[in-house]
């Protein structure tokens, strides 16, 4: 982190730091050649024009979730294209990300609503952020920013409206509260464009020839997705006191309930009866500041495992100093037998993405970005229930050479669709689009 700065004052608030700009450096897009040659050509294609334009992303976290790991790969990406990418991570008051994760919830279907009180809190703060972030904006003089997420929504319309601003949504928003989007609804439409990680994430509302559709993407060199051997990943989990000779399912996910890893449970206690050295892993470690919920929830997933052995939940970064979180969970990933990921919403998903880059027969939910990416019986399962969850777990265990089958076309699925190439050069685009129509 190389910047920080102090707000003005608001009414009787003190000064404090409200945005830090994150450091990162270029990552060459060369890398990917082997992988996807076609792709680097049309991402190095679609930056020419893009070159030395300053770009600046703003989200409100840097560890934790796809959105941050993403915006890391991102930028670096974006820079090593010479394009004066940059990122900005909000630092808003703690109760902030209690509406904000309110927000979240709401615009992924679950029921009840903003009252005043929260709307006005939500704009409150975000005015205060951005009567700091606006006047570093206007001094570094960005030609695009784009805002990542409901956190900095309010923030990004008080940029001034000369500066193209492009609002990317990265939840599933196929049945939102009416109450929230339509509060939501007159900042939204302040933007230049939108993108959306599907068709039906769009509001109806908002012009078609603005929408821009990008699935979101995987670093295939990132420590959490390099290649281990199946053997150094049993040696790594050997040392959590998990057996490498015993069956291991896994869902890698923050402890929240549209993530249902109380499913995950129930599915396994049901296949602990046909198989009953099985082993479950729920990796769901806490690094995202801005959800507040994960805590108490997970207090509620660990009751609900009622002390069984053979159930480990990790959540305390502090364990895994001396490897890594993202070694751990390459470890987990690598060394299980079947992957779950049994979400009943989900934006995307790239824990789906990396166990199937990984070459695991994967088992989600039916929730619409787990849908983008598996065909059902064909690179993974999709399964509405833990009684089905539990069929499969068995089948596949009982039957590795099925398993090995569905993981290879998963693979290959995933460098057909979902690395960074392709995810780079749809943003580009995207990017060239709308400072094109703002020439106008």
């Amino acid at each position: 982190m190389i910047f920080t700065a102090t707000s003005s004052v608001v009414g009787d608030m003190q000064q404090s730091m409200v945005f830090e700009e994150i450091k990162i450096l270029p990552q060459s897009i060369g890398a990917y050649r082997h992988l996807d040659k076609a792709g680097v050509k049309r991402a190095i294609l679609a930056a020419t024009h893009l070159k030395g334009k300053r770009v600046f992303h703003i989200n409100s976290t840097e560890k934790g979730g796809g959105v941050a790991e993403m915006l890391k790969g991102q930028v670096a990406l974006e820079r090593s294209l010479k394009i004066d990418s940059r990122w900005l991570v909000i630092r808003p008051k703690e109760e902030f990300f209690q509406i904000t994760k309110k927000i979240h919830n709401l615009l992924q279907g679950k029921a009840g609503f903003l009252s005043g009180k929260e709307q006005r809190a939500y704009l409150v703060e975000s005015y205060r952020i951005a009567k700091s972030i606006v006047p570093f904006l206007k001094k570094n003089s960005p030609d695009l920013i784009v805002i990542h997420d409901p956190q900095p929504l309010v923030v990004g319309c008080e940029i001034p409206s000369e500066v193209p601003r492009i609002f990317r949504l990265h939840i599933d928003t196929s049945t939102p509260s009416a109450n929230t989007i339509e509060f939501l609804r007159p900042f939204l439409e302040r933007y230049n464009a939108l993108i959306v990680s599907g068709d039906e994430y769009s509001p109806s509302w908002f012009s078609k020839k603005k929408i821009h559709v990008i699935m979101p993407s995987i670093d295939p060199f990132s420590e959490k997705n390099r290649r281990i051997s199946v053997e150094e990943a049993r040696e790594i989990l050997m040392q959590f006191n998990i057996h490498p000779d015993r069956p291991i399912i896994a869902q890698v996910s923050r402890f929240d309930p549209w993530k249902d890893p109380m499913g995950v449970i129930d599915a396994y206690y049901r296949t602990k009866n046909k198989i009953p050295d099985l082993q479950l892993l729920l990796v769901g470690i806490f690094q995202a500041y801005d959800d507040p919920e994960a805590l108490q929830y997970f207090e509620t997933v660990k009751r609900h495992a009622k002390g069984d052995p053979d159930i480990h939940l990790f959540s305390d970064p502090r364990r895994f100093v001396e490897i890594g979180n993202d070694m751990f969970v390459n470890a987990v990933q690598t060394a299980s037998d079947v992957i779950l990921q049994k979400s009943t919403r989900e934006g995307f998903g790239l824990t789906v993405t990396e166990a199937m880059w990984k070459g695991k027969a994967v088992i989600g939910g039916d929730a619409s970005g787990i849908r983008f990416q598996i065909k059902n019986g064909k690179d993974g399962f999709i399964v509405s229930d833990a009684k089905k969850a539990s069929r499969l777990i068995i089948k596949l265990i009982k039957n590795p050479g099925l398993a090995a089958k569905i993981g290879k076309a998963a693979q290959k699925k995933v460098v057909k669709k979902f690395l960074r190439p392709r995810y780079i050069k749809e943003n580009l685009d995207a990017y060239n689009a709308v400072l094109k129509q703002n020439k106008k």
